[in-house]
């Protein structure tokens, strides 16, 4: 689009019209990636295999492993010809080596032991929740029991309404006979008649 000239002046384009000018980065678009200069690790994968380590490191696996090695560096090292002997007796090198492996070890075992503290905190929380959740369940069952015991105290019985509709019979005919009856000596007879 080309600008326009008003009153001898160029006057430049203002708005969504606008031709873009180069200030820097858009700030509607997203960064290029940059190069790294370290490698880029996925922390999950990195987790995991931390943990399968440490777990084997805690196995008597790993122990009869590293002492079948250590024996064989041991005696490689003693009683083995001179010129093939690799670490004479200090075993300054199978100290390195012990040393570089548990350099290693530590920090690999808390990783893992701080992923399964995270794990069991998630879980501590869930079973927190899962038990509030039974608790008001509980609470709520309780109250709609006491609420039915409550209701059927209330409620009219078989024998109740048995007794009653027997009563009423017997007055019914009583009156068809002629006979008042008094409900005094309704109440007294009524053991003889109901059997």
């Amino acid at each position: 689009m080309a600008p326009e000239r008003e009153n001898g002046r160029e006057r430049t384009p203002a708005g969504a019209t606008a031709t873009t000018r180069s200030r820097g980065p858009r700030l509607d678009q997203p960064r290029p990636p940059r190069r790294r200069l370290l490698p880029e690790w996925d922390p999950e994968a990195f987790g995991r295999l931390s943990e399968r380590i440490a777990r084997f490191l805690g196995t008597g696996r790993f122990i009869v492993w590293m002492t079948i090695v250590i024996i064989l560096w041991v005696l490689w090292n003693i009683a083995a010809p001179g010129r093939l002997r690799f670490d004479e007796y200090p075993f300054i090198f199978l100290t390195l080596a012990l040393s570089l492996q548990a350099s290693y070890a530590a920090p690999l075992i808390l990783l893992a032991q701080n992923r399964q503290d995270d794990r069991d905190r998630v879980n501590l929380e869930q079973d927190r929740k899962q038990n509030e959740r039974s608790i008001a369940d509980t609470e709520y069952l309780t109250r709609e029991i006491a609420a039915l015991r409550m209701g059927l105290g209330e409620v009219a019985t078989r024998d109740w309404i048995r007794s009653e509709l027997q009563d009423l019979l017997k007055e019914m005919d009583e009156r068809r006979h002629g006979q008042v009856v008094f409900p005094t000596e309704r109440s007294a007879g009524r053991d003889v008649d109901d059997r």
